[in-house]
């Protein structure tokens, strides 16, 4: 009896956002099947869009091949969402050992960025017998359920832009997981404090839209951003007066001249930068890509300017990317090619220990780096549709159950494309 390597979950509506959840459910830490737990969000264009966690029916389609009549996952709640989230995301797994004022055992929460930040309450009182609802869905009185918790959308700080623009996306802070930074197409990012649903800062980032953020790992203070104007740059809350530009794309060939009496900051019309992601572990390394482009460039924070490495693999443009949690992370990526890319850059990172601290990081040393293009990726996985999104488990423990049969340790990988969303 082998152990199943693909699940899948067909939802009622195109699915964008989706994220797997960072632990066990609450109060269900030795019951590995909890961790099989992911949110998914819809994107229908109009005000009638959803939210909603998906967990395991049964934990025996993890084993047995004869559990095909009905689905893997299971909507077990949702809630109404209006605008589509253009990100979703669980709190950290660090969180569940915060003592945080508006928590309780028994939940945990869920944030989305769409017209507002959203925070969400999630709560799994426990899961029903398994043969209470095998071959239908779970009834909805299954103890789970999905409640807003606040909204927060601030005044923008750029003229003509009174209620809030839109939120790209946004980061939340492993190391406090009561920080979440958000992106905006005001050209803002703005750091909230969701315990006090109060905005700590709020700093003009870009020229132009900001479409990614994300903290540096294991700190509260070092944030980079990326956005439309073609730039990443890192920011240190402790000294906002300017920011550190890590990484420029290069200025289009046959730009026509620029117009008499340019501002000064405006820059030649450049590729937009559109995702972020440091290496867990190791954070000197951020993966980022260009909009409509096929490769994926790794940057060093150590020698900021050119990519260090550039991944080349997809034959489409690239939609999503995201590095597992593993000692030896790897890097996945997925396009409108229908593929799903693992890069493992083990061998392509050097220097890894490195004993500086973060805060001395932006102005450390830069070593003598020489561009590498890496042409293979260590997997693929061919999907029957364009990939919109991605997402990693946790390392999800193996567990035995009481038929005997057993799975092995491992990290899934969630992709979302169209409808359907499949676990790897």
């Amino acid at each position: 009896m082998t152990q199943t390597t693909l699940l899948n979950y067909e939802a009622p509506w195109p699915v964008h956002s989706l994220d797997w959840c960072k632990s066990s459910a609450p109060g269900q830490q030795l019951r590995p099947r909890s961790a099989f737990r992911l949110g998914v969000a819809s994107f229908v264009e109009n005000y009638q869009n959803q939210i909603a966690v998906v967990g395991l029916q049964d934990e025996r389609v993890l084993v047995e091949d004869d559990f095909a009549d009905y689905p893997d996952f299971v909507t077990l709640c949702e809630a109404y969402h209006g605008y589509p989230a253009t990100s979703l995301q669980w709190q950290p797994a660090s969180a569940q050992s915060f003592a945080w004022s508006q928590k309780s055992p028994s939940t945990e929460l869920l944030a989305t960025t769409g017209d507002a930040l959203r925070v969400f309450e999630y709560s799994g009182d426990g899961l029903p017998s398994a043969s209470s609802y095998i071959g239908r869905p779970a009834p909805v009185s299954s103890g789970h359920s999905l409640s807003l918790k606040t909204v927060l959308s601030g005044q923008s700080k750029v003229q003509n832009q009174s209620g809030g623009a839109p939120l790209t996306n946004f980061s939340w802070n492993e190391k406090s997981p009561n920080l979440i930074v958000t992106a905006s197409i005001d050209t803002t990012c703005t750091v909230w404090n969701i315990d006090t649903s109060t905005a700590m800062t709020q700093l003009i980032a870009h020229d132009r839209e900001v479409y990614d953020v994300a903290w540096l790992p294991n700190s509260t203070n070092i944030f980079v951003s990326v956005g439309a104007d073609g730039s990443l740059r890192a920011f240190d809350l402790r000294s906002l007066e300017h920011s550190t530009i890590l990484y420029e794309t290069p200025a289009p060939k046959n730009v026509p001249p620029p117009p008499p009496n340019p501002s000064s900051s405006a820059r030649p019309p450049t590729s937009p930068l559109l995702r972020i992601a440091f290496n867990p572990s190791d954070q000197n390394y951020m993966s980022t890509f260009h909009m409509d482009g096929n490769d994926i460039q790794i940057l060093d924070m150590r020698s900021p300017g050119q990519p260090v490495i550039e991944l080349r693999g997809h034959h489409a443009p690239i939609n999503a990317l995201g590095w597992g949690s593993t000692e030896r992370p790897l890097l996945a990526t997925a396009g409108d090619d229908c593929q799903v890319l693992l890069w493992d850059l083990a061998g392509h990172t050097t220097g890894a220990s490195s004993p500086r601290s973060a805060g001395s990081r932006l102005n450390s040393p830069r070593p003598d780096a020489k561009k590498k293009v890496v042409t293979e990726p260590v997997m693929a996985y061919t999907a029957s549709g364009q990939i919109t999104n991605l997402a990693w488990s946790p390392q999800i423990p193996g567990m035995t159950m009481n038929t005997g049969y057993s799975t092995a340790t491992g990290e899934w990988l969630a992709i979302a494309s169209g409808k359907v969303v499949k676990a790897l």
